[in-house]
């Protein structure tokens, strides 16, 4: 999940306000229009310019009776060192945070499991399903707030108090015994905690790379899915040896270690450059169609998307699975889906992000309803959590790219901003729902399923129509 952000986040946070002025005079033409003909006229949409181009070809000219502008050090390409040690530093202390904030919130379903099992045995799936629902929630809630912030006062401030409330929420919640105190500590506490220490190690990590910058966002990347691997496997393995205190305070522990290097690590190449705040600036973009079909397409498969990942090990073992091996299903769904969220977005470069968006979107829904709904044994299941994860990575990679290439350069991280806020809601309701079909179930998972694939079916034809308001129906590269 970790490259979902990563494209979000440049405009908002790591641009300062004189680089903002910069860039009117850099910005490319990038959207797609229909001709008068009603042929798509098709223009690159990068985020930011290629170098490699010449300037009467790639960027927008200034005013031609005026005199340009000199390019501020913060956005001039030439200004960003693109290596050297400090650089890479920043990104390994950036790998240690994504490990720490989205690499913890990709085993969300070892706790649903345990938790259902365990010390909330007396509450319903859909309860229960709270937890992880909020997690997710704080962790996506927060990229607006965080993004002002980050251009206010920088990342010192943001990772130090991430730091200390991520930790505290799991060492918190090693002392848990009510429900109530797991919503506080687990579903509260530590995801505010890992937004805070995921933003800015992502702003930060972009202003010091520009040529290599997809190697530097690869690698810190990288953490949140060996974080994903990693933590599920090491908790299941404590819990069975010390118990789930020992569990979460050992987790906490390790996290500790790699934030106290972070803090000492992360920081930002240019100096903070505060700015007013105007809500209307995340309203404003729902006026123009495109833009809200990819939103409302996001948040109806968003619904769904994530239920596999809290589900799928309780859903194994109501259909045989063991125990021990159910407890690697969420570690294999992470691990594949590193190469999900980097081929699908090699392919959308030649062939197109709608496309490829539509495709991977489409698949996701094929392996809810054709795989996951009729699976009945340990292959299947195995099976599924690894075509899956690829899917689902390739729309965590995609869905910001989408909205880079509709958006005008300047707008890329309000706007962004604002389909995180919404896409938030429907993680927050997706899991609570798809836990009160079990509980209709009598414990079966068949309406949860169901429910899954229709949502994800329904964001998918969303994102055809999305990309015919833009292109029509021709087959063209959009």
């Amino acid at each position: 999940m970790a490259e979902f952000m990563a494209v979000s986040s440049l405009d908002s946070t790591f641009f300062s306000d004189h680089e903002k002025q910069t860039r009117q005079s850099w910005r490319r033409s990038h959207s797609l229009s229909l001709s008068s003909k009603g042929g798509p006229q098709e223009t690159d949409a990068n985020i930011l310019p290629d170098i490699s181009d010449p300037p009467d070809s790639d960027l927008e000219k200034a005013n031609s009776s005026e005199d340009p502008k000199p390019a501020f050090a913060g956005f001039d390409p030439s200004s960003f060192p693109d290596g050297g040690l400090q650089a890479w530093l920043v990104v390994s202390g950036a790998f240690c945070c994504l490990f720490c904030s989205f690499g913890w919130v990709n085993c969300i379903g070892v706790f649903q499991a345990y938790y259902q099992t365990h010390q909330l045995s007396n509450y319903s799936p859909s309860t229960v399903s709270w937890i992880p629902s909020l997690t997710v929630f704080f962790m996506f809630a927060g990229g607006p707030i965080w993004g002002k912030c980050y251009d206010n006062y920088g990342p010192r401030q943001l990772l130090l108090a991430g730091s200390f409330l991520h930790v505290f929420g799991l060492m918190m919640a090693s002392l848990c015994s009510e429900y109530y105190q797991f919503i506080l500590a687990q579903g509260v506490c530590s995801p505010i905690g890992a937004s805070l220490i995921f933003y800015p190690a992502m702003s930060s990590t972009g202003t010091w790379f520009f040529k290599r910058r997809a190697l530097a966002f690869g690698i810190m990347a990288a953490g949140s899915s060996l974080g994903g691997v990693i933590l599920p496997i090491m908790v299941d393995r404590i819990i069975a040896r010390a118990g789930f205190p020992w569990a979460m305070r050992g987790a906490a522990f390790l996290l500790l270690a790699l934030l106290i290097y972070a803090n000492l690590t992360v920081r930002s190449r240019l100096p903070p450059s505060p700015k007013p705040w105007s809500l209307m600036e995340f309203v404003l973009p729902f006026r123009e169609l495109p833009f809200s079909l990819v939103v409302f397409a996001s948040f109806l498969f968003f619904a769904g998307m994530f239920l596999p990942f809290t589900f799928v090990i309780l859903s194994a073992q109501h259909d045989g699975m063991s125990e021990r091996l159910a407890a690697y299903l969420v570690p294999i769904l992470n691990a594949v889906s590193i190469f999900g969220r980097t081929i699908p977005g090699y392919i959308a470069d030649k062939t197109g992000r709608f496309n490829t968006m539509i495709i991977t979107c489409f698949l996701s829904t094929l392996l809810v309803l054709c795989l996951w709904l009729p699976a009945r044994g340990n292959i299947p299941y195995i099976l599924f959590a690894a075509f899956y994860g690829f899917s689902s990575g390739a729309f965590v990679s995609l869905a910001p790219a989408l909205v880079a290439q509709i958006s005008d350069i300047r707008q890329i991280g309000v706007r962004t901003g604002s389909m995180f806020a919404v896409v938030s809601v429907a993680a927050l309701m997706g899991n609570p729902i798809g836990g009160a079909l079990v509980s209709s179930e009598d414990g079966g998972y068949w309406g949860l399923q169901v429910f899954c694939g229709v949502m994800m079916g329904a964001g998918s034809l969303v994102f055809v129509v999305s990309r015919w308001s833009l292109a029509g129906w021709r087959y063209v590269k959009v």
